[in-house]
């Protein structure tokens, strides 16, 4: 009898706190407590970065000695102290660049490359350099050193020093040792703060840097200039209607050759407003204004008093000269081979910062990125940052041979002796110089050879990995020569820069030469069928033969005259093994990276007009007085 009295007392109570609990819900929606719906819906702000994040994100405007003020962020994992800072100076976006993801996590908030760094008690730091995004100031885009260049007070080298004389005096839970890094335009800054650096700065990785625009990395290579640099100019100096060229999505390749010259095509889509491409324009050649520039020269004539360790890749495709420049530059200084380290990898440009287990078709033993970035970049920084620091035990130069596919730690670079690989009879390739003889080509400026197979895009996958591409898609043509070894009963491993001594001469009055050297797969490959017969470029180099004699002082060449044209092709750590063959080839062309030499006589081939452009028969000369050759660094 007392039980359904209980179930009865219990169902009135649990009724009455139902009704006292829905109450205020009910009250809202026909009182004053409910939102207005006509209330504005666009709110000021929003912090994402929540309570429970693990982090600490702080955002600073901080002084130059001019009073400009560069916007930071500053990031951190929460209950850091006595933590090293990593710097970055950087024109692409701080603010973006720390906020990955929006998330609570540290390691999902910042760049890839960040995560080792951060997870032990680092502080990492992006700034904006000065004219772009949040920072003040006027942005430009290679700002040379205070000097001849720049009649200024500020440059890169200062903006550095500010900086970090900021960071070590503001951030109370660094331990007052700074480090740089980043790469391209980021290694380009990390570099410039090397001059005059600050006493807190410890050490220094930069990355792919741009070093010297005109010699080999991005606007031109050996005096022949890289197209692809007004997407960049556009997408970078401007505010309003920046990015790519609007050219449309056809073949590239067809745009360039339709639209003329580089500054036929500058016109036509209004590039020439833009200051930078003026700049680029108005210096074909390599004049005080390059020179002043190159941070090599810069470098060279001053002590370097911070640890740095130079980066490249082995296939960069935009940065490929600066690193080894620079660290030729520097190496001469250090008679204890413990100042600067220099490193290759098997990647494409900037390809260190992320995933790095293979490159187009080419697969490596595990993530090579990773790899680098634990094993030796950050014991590099850890031994001169942190307090209690490690022993200092980084490789004087640190390569990966492609083809057996390993590290390798050498104590100079170039680590091999150079080694004549001659052209010959019967286009054949041999380590003993051949009787005298001679190929020739038309070479045809309405039809130049193609960088790619068309139709050509240069920007995503494609232009990342364009240097690995089978090479078969050339060989063949009648304006591309092809010599080959036999196949090799043992391997070839080569640690350097090949270099390129092309005996050549010309029915015009200029030409470009561009020499190709290829590891040709064996036909039959069951184990990987997409590498049978593949021809994989190892080095791929453009020379403007208007250079011959000088790269500040171009000449019409003298047609029928046969001259010694010489170049480098990339770094690079590479074994050709038993069973494939050894290619090189000769073409005229790289186009449309690479803009059309006329081969006629024009002061600036920027300029060029329609009629200048000429068909010229190139001759390839090989034995003999006039022997044409690859000098490989061979490795013992």
């Amino acid at each position: 009898m007392k039980q359904p009295s209980r179930i009865v007392a219990g169902l009135a109570l649990a009724s009455l706190a139902f009704t006292l609990s829905v109450a205020p819900l009910s009250a809202q929606d026909g009182g004053s407590g409910r939102t207005d719906t006509m209330l504005n819906e666009q709110v000021k702000a929003y912090d994402w970065v929540r309570p429970q994040a693990d982090y600490v994100r702080r955002t600073v405007m901080i002084p130059m000695r001019d009073g400009t003020k560069l916007y930071t962020v500053i990031v951190y994992r929460k209950g850091v102290k006595d933590a090293p800072i990593l710097l970055s100076r950087t024109p692409y976006n701080a603010d973006k660049t720390t906020s990955r993801n929006r998330s609570q996590k540290i390691e999902e908030i910042l760049p890839v490359m960040d995560a080792p760094f951060v997870n032990d008690g680092y502080i990492r730091v992006y700034q904006d350099v000065r004219g772009l995004d949040g920072s003040g100031g006027d942005y430009v885009m290679n700002r040379p050193l205070r000097g001849p260049l720049n009649p200024t007070k500020v440059d890169h080298a200062t903006d550095a020093y500010d900086t970090i004389d900021w960071l070590v005096k503001n951030v109370k839970e660094s331990n007052g040792r700074v480090g740089i890094t980043g790469s391209s335009y980021l290694g380009f800054t990390s570099l410039m703060a090397l001059i005059d650096p600050h006493p807190a700065l410890k050490a220094a990785v930069p990355q792919s840097p741009m070093v010297d625009g005109w010699m080999g990395d991005d606007w031109f290579h050996n005096g022949a200039f890289r197209t692809f640099g007004f997407d960049y100019d556009l997408g970078q100096t401007v505010k309003k209607g920046g990015g790519a060229v609007p050219k449309g999505t056809g073949d590239e390749y067809s745009a360039y050759l339709e639209a003329g010259s580089a500054m036929d095509y500058a016109k036509a889509y209004g590039l020439t407003d833009l200051p930078v491409v003026r700049k680029v324009l108005e210096h074909p050649a390599y004049d005080a204004w390059w020179q002043g520039q190159a941070v090599d020269k810069l470098l060279e004539t001053r002590k370097l008093t911070v640890p740095t360790m130079l980066i490249v890749g082995q296939w960069d495709q935009e940065d490929s000269y600066g690193a080894p420049a620079v660290y030729q530059a520097l190496e001469k200084q250090d008679a204890n081979n413990d100042m600067v380290s220099l490193a290759i990898g098997p990647w494409r440009h900037s390809q260190v910062n992320y995933e790095a287990r293979e490159l187009g078709p080419l697969k490596w033993e595990g993530d090579t990125g990773l790899q680098f970035r634990t094993r030796y970049m950050k014991p590099f920084l850890d031994c001169d940052l942190k307090t209690i620091a490690p022993k200092c035990d980084t490789p004087p130069v640190l390569t990966y041979a492609t083809g057996e596919n390993r590290w390798e730690v050498s104590r100079q670079w170039p680590a091999g002796t150079y080694t004549p690989l001659y052209l010959g009879a019967g286009f054949g390739l041999s380590w003993t110089k051949p009787q005298q003889g001679s190929d020739s080509y038309v070479s045809d400026p309405a039809k130049p050879v193609p960088m790619l197979p068309r139709p050509i895009h240069m920007q995503g996958e494609e232009w990342r990995t364009w240097l690995v591409h089978d090479q078969r898609f050339v060989d063949g043509r009648p304006d591309v020569l092809s010599y080959t070894t036999g196949t090799l009963d043992k391997p070839v491993h080569i640690m350097g820069a090949p270099k390129v001594d092309l005996r050549a001469a010309t029915t015009g009055r200029d030409s470009d030469f561009v020499v190709k050297l290829i590891d040709v797969y064996p036909q039959e490959n069951s184990a990987d069928p997409t590498m049978a017969g593949y021809q994989l470029g190892i080095g791929i180099e453009i020379f403007r033969g208007r250079y011959v004699n000088g790269f500040s002082s171009p000449a019409p060449l003298e047609p029928g005259k046969t001259y010694a044209f010489k170049w480098s092709l990339p770094n690079v750590d590479h074994v050709f093994l038993p069973g494939h063959k050894i290619m090189v080839q000769v073409q005229s062309s790289l186009f449309p990276l690479y803009d059309r030499n006329p081969q006629s006589w024009v002061p600036s081939i920027m300029e060029a007009k329609p009629t200048d452009y000429v068909k010229a028969t190139e001759t390839i000369h090989w034995g003999g007085d006039a022997a044409s050759a690859i000098w490989l660094p061979v490795a013992q």
